[in-house]
């Protein structure tokens, strides 16, 4: 047991300074002075090259080598299980390319805020190619002869493979334009907001709300940002959102849909902090906790009854005349350009896009020069508008600038962990609906945390879901869940 309890003092001082690199890109996203991004990408590739070393010291694998797993309880062979991973993972990256790539991601990210800002792909394609670059030879290298998508993949989401996401997407796709065709096409057609909110008050509101869903202020904050986000883990897990005048609902959801995200940070055993267990297993299982606060709970019929009376209370008569009308509005369908601003049914195919897109281009089916032009297809194909600036289209996400390839499907498929939550959960508690429409989402919060967000990394991604739910995960639930919700609100 030495050689373990020395593993896990090594692995404790790595997890500190791994956090201490997480802290300094929610400074970077949120008050760090744009002028500082050179010397904030120095040190960011200066802090990455000390973790590497720690992650590939000899010194782990020694003790990997030595402790008897069959010697320790199931907390203790989950910690090596995720240790093992993540040596093997590290002895197969050289240390320059971790520290190019660490420095690249940095500057990336303020070239393409710039390209945003002007419209202008061209300006940020040559980074891009670089990004691309860099991201193919880490595949190659962790791929070892197989996918390198999947070896990308299995950052976010382990033991996922592609091909079998491919098949699940597929499944999901054609209903999904179905659906969007069918709501479209109805004679009820909800009302938008048509009101100025000052954004102060946005910003007082969705501090209650992350009250209301469970957020620990004592161990997190909320700021602003362009791209909203959820930072940390253990006792200090941020999260910013954004305002804008005429879409409140931008700034509530995207503060829910963070607060989904921390809480399940917030939420893991404590006894697993600064340990490989205390961190969310996964990006499909972490947005499973966010999509299901903002949709199935957030924009539920019973909670928008009860958000209904505190906009009412904020901002006085905003044009909606009950909360029957507010819970269409708020689940109003429209093909927007904007994936974090999209309807349930919409959001999905936002994601199928790219999971498409980013797939061919590290497999280098698909040029970067060539990007927009297959992004604008693929868009008008299935959202039935034609993309009309870069922001709105292959420029709207921040995720390739900074490496992050293999992320976008663990967006939907957090969607379908959700889908298969959310049935369970409703089944398991009840008179939930009663509850949230006071404003009382702590039946569903408590769920949530007692069946998903305690365990962190102790389980396999697709084992925490179905020891939650008792049934394998798959797409069905969600589908219903969708076609039964919209139908509904669209009388079709």
């Amino acid at each position: 047991m030495s050689a373990y309890s020395d593993l896990m003092g090594y692995e404790r001082d790595t997890q500190a300074l791994s956090q201490i690199s997480v802290r300094l890109g929610w400074d970077q996203e949120t008050v760090m002075p744009r002028g500082a991004a050179p010397q904030r990408a120095e040190e960011m590739a200066a802090l990455e090259g000390v973790l590497h070393a720690r992650r590939t010291d000899p010194r782990v694998g020694d003790w990997l080598a030595t402790i008897e797993e069959n010697m320790l309880d199931t907390v203790g062979q989950a910690q090596i299980r995720h240790i093992r991973q993540g040596y093997e993972r590290a002895t197969k990256i050289p240390a320059k390319l971790a520290t190019e790539m660490v420095k690249l991601h940095s500057m990336a990210q303020g070239v393409w805020a710039e390209a945003r800002g002007t419209e202008d792909f061209d300006a940020f394609a040559p980074t891009l190619k670089e990004v691309l670059n860099l991201k193919r030879q880490e595949a190659a290298a962790l791929a070892d002869g197989g996918d390198p998508y999947d070896a990308l993949l299995n950052d976010y989401e382990s033991n996922a493979k592609a091909s079998e996401l491919e098949a699940m997407f597929n499944a999901l796709r054609p209903r999904l334009v179905a659906l969007r065709e069918k709501v479209l096409e109805a004679d009820k057609q909800p009302m938008p907001l048509d009101h100025a909110f000052a954004s102060e008050a946005q910003m007082r509101l969705t501090n209650k709300l992350a009250s209301t869903f469970g957020y620990d202020f004592n161990h997190g904050r909320v700021d602003k940002a362009v791209h909203p986000f959820s930072s940390g883990s253990g006792q200090d897990v941020r999260i910013t959102t954004r305002t804008s005048p005429r879409d409140p609902f931008n700034c509530f959801y995207s503060t829910i849909h963070e607060v989904g995200h921390g809480c399940y940070e917030l939420n893991i055993d404590d006894s697993y902090l600064l340990t490989p267990l205390g961190r969310g297993v996964s990006m499909g299982v972490h947005e499973s906790q966010s999509r299901i606060y903002e949709n199935q709970i957030g924009r539920g019929q019973a909670f928008t009854q009860h958000l209904f009376g505190v906009m009412k209370d904020e901002f006085g008569d905003f044009g909606v005349k009950d909360a029957n009308a507010f819970y269409a509005t708020v689940n109003r369908v429209n093909s927007g350009y904007i994936r974090t601003e999209a309807d349930e049914i919409h959001y999905n195919l936002h994601v199928l896009l790219r999971f498409d897109l980013e797939r061919a281009m590290i497999a280098g089916d698909l040029a970067v020069d060539d990007l927009p032009e297959a992004w604008n297809t693929r868009f008008k194909a299935d959202f039935g508008v034609a993309v009309d600036k870069p922001s709105n289209g292959c420029l709207q996400d921040v995720h390739w600038s900074v490496g992050l390839f293999g992320y976008f499907p663990t967006y939907t498929l957090g969607n379908v962990y959700a889908g298969c939550l959310n049935k369970a959960m409703r089944a398991a508690v009840p008179d939930l609906d009663g509850a949230l429409a006071k404003g009382d989402t702590s039946g569903a919060t408590n769920w949530l945390r007692d069946n998903v967000q305690t365990h962190g990394g102790l389980y396999e991604p697709k084992e925490v879901i179905e020891r939650a739910c008792g049934f394998a995960p798959s797409e069905a639930p969600l589908l219903e869940y969708l076609e039964e919700k919209f139908s509904a609100i669209y009388n079709v």
